[in-house]
């Protein structure tokens, strides 16, 4: 019976060395990554406010995949340190971008060794008196953990892929759809292919193609919904061929920054030479042939012509999207000059006539005197124009308070003013208005509204769904549709179409040395 209990022990104490053996033997993988998309044209300044941080294991809770039965979360000792995701807005204080690199450095080398990193970033955030501040991250991370690690980059397309993230990064990926409807997806297959290469041995890929396109675009002509991104996008996953071309890209690009690398880029990946140069060859010729067929998702014009196709239209909700200001892709948000132009129409300053949503301006002092009034209380007061005052200043807003609400979760306080037959939407900070609950939480109903008019560019699925018409306003902002109005000083010329007439370019594969070797070849 002894002898028996003995062997017994024994067995448990191999099979739980097995175990311990096996964990042992997992790579160690951190997690890291500071997102923004912020304009250069916008006097929007995005403080440490602007950015809501996720550090150590509160991390695992923004992926859907992270568990169990996902074949992702068991198969590394994962290491997360500090990932943070703002809203869009305009450009970075330096402080603020050195403190949360300091801060992300100093978690990585508690986490040293590694075998990976999955660098989770957007691309496109812009630093004061810095240029390719992603880039400059990404140089910078590869001084603590080394180059012999991989890094393993998740993008949205709209970002931008300056040579230095291309040359340390070894594997590399963005979004294939916009709306970003794919972007947990496009995540996972980022962390996917960094595992199958930790796993299988092979580590870095041995070939890296980087093709720089002169395109930009503004990000509402991109759309994946229509031609001719929808085919473009779509011919990605014909040109992979396991190991040979493991993954490959195409980045738009961010139109409303000023930097040299703010261009179209094509990149491949994998371990046969040829198959990689000829994959990205393809998509870049595919992409530069297609360029003079870039349209906007929908029909666009200047806010009057909106407004009277909105008047003479009877579906419900008629949308008009205000794209100049677009907090979502780094306008202010605060700009009052499609408010403005509203409510000075006759047709709005009657109870009877069509309804009208305005979502929404933030002014966190008009807040405060609505919240004193309370529901149901007059309120005669500006609101907006306290960042971007260059096309209109603060906007009057005279009218009957019909709803307060505060949402613990973010600290933002929402009211609706009633003026003439306009609810316009107050926030005491910037809200993108993307969901039916932001709407019907304050007592609107969007869907039985005439005419609704909000802060976004191409409408986000929910909205989309709900559209009974639709139209694109041309509007001023720091995110102008119009490029051409834009005073770039830094991008790469020529560039189309704001040099239409431009000689075709050079779109042969620049192959990328990886981390820390050189290259030949100027990219």
């Amino acid at each position: 019976m002894k002898k028996t209990t003995f062997i017994c022990l024994c067995a448990i104490l191999v099979l739980s060395a097995s175990c311990t053996n096996s964990k042992k033997h997992l790579p160690r993988v951190a997690i890291a990554g500071i997102a923004i998309e912020s304009s250069t044209f916008s006097p929007a300044v995005t403080d440490e406010t602007g950015f809501p941080l996720r550090v150590g294991d509160s991390i695992f809770s923004y992926y859907n995949f992270f568990v169990p039965d996902s074949g992702i979360s068991d198969r590394a000792v994962w290491l997360p340190t500090l990932r943070t995701h703002a809203m869009p807005g305009g450009i970075v204080k330096r402080d603020v971008y050195e403190k949360l690199v300091n801060q992300t450095l100093e978690m990585l080398k508690k986490s040293l060794p590694l075998d990976g990193l999955f660098f989770d970033i957007h691309g496109a955030m812009s630093v004061q008196d810095l240029e390719d501040p992603e880039g400059d991250f990404i140089v910078r991370i590869r001084e603590v953990i080394g180059n012999e690690v991989l890094i393993s980059t998740s993008m949205d397309l709209h970002g931008s892929v300056s040579s230095r993230l291309a040359q340390n990064s070894d594997l590399i990926t963005c979004y294939r759809m916009a709306p970003h409807e794919d972007a947990m997806i496009s995540k996972k297959r980022a962390l996917i292919n960094l595992l199958d290469r930790l796993e299988n041995e092979k580590g870095k890929p041995a070939y890296k193609a980087w093709i720089r396109v002169p395109i930009l675009l503004p990000g509402e002509k991109t759309s994946t919904r229509i031609e001719p991104a929808k085919s473009l996008y779509e011919q990605i996953p014909t040109v992979l061929d396991g190991d040979k071309v493991i993954d490959a890209a195409i980045w738009m690009s961010y139109p409303w920054a000023d930097e040299p690398r703010n261009h179209a880029v094509v990149m491949a990946y994998g371990d046969d030479k040829e198959a990689v140069g000829k994959a990205a060859e393809k998509l870049a010729e595919n992409f530069w042939n297609v360029r003079d067929q870039f349209e906007f998702v929908a029909p666009t014009a200047y806010l009057p012509e909106c407004i009277e196709k909105a008047l003479a239209s009877r579906e419900k909700p008629f949308i008009i999207s205000d794209m100049g200001d677009n907090p979502t892709a780094g306008g202010a948000g605060d700009v009052t000059w499609t408010l403005t132009e509203i409510l000075k129409r006759p047709e709005f300053k009657s109870a009877t006539g069509k309804s009208v949503i305005y979502a929404s301006i933030p002014d966190s002092g008009f807040v405060k005197k609505a919240v004193e009034a309370g529901v149901g209380g007059k309120i005669d007061a500006t609101a907006g124009a306290r960042v971007d005052n260059r096309y209109s200043p603060p906007v009057r807003i005279a009218g009957t308070i019909t709803a307060i609400e505060k949402d613990e979760k973010d600290g933002n306080t929402v009211v609706v003013v009633k003026t003439g037959n306009v609810s316009v939407i107050v926030t005491a900070k910037r809200k993108a208005y993307h969901y039916e609950s932001y709407f019907t939480e304050v007592g609107l109903n969007p869907r039985e509204t005439d005419i609704l008019v909000v802060k976004i560019g191409y409408l986000v699925p929910e909205l989309y769904d709900m559209r009974g018409g639709w139209i694109m306003a041309l509007t001023p902002g720091g995110v102008d549709q119009d490029l051409t109005r834009l005073p770039y000083k830094n991008i790469q010329r020529p560039m189309y179409p704001l040099d239409k007439d431009m000689a075709a370019p050079d779109l042969k594969a620049r192959f990328v040395p990886s981390a820390g070797e050189t290259s030949k070849t100027e990219i």
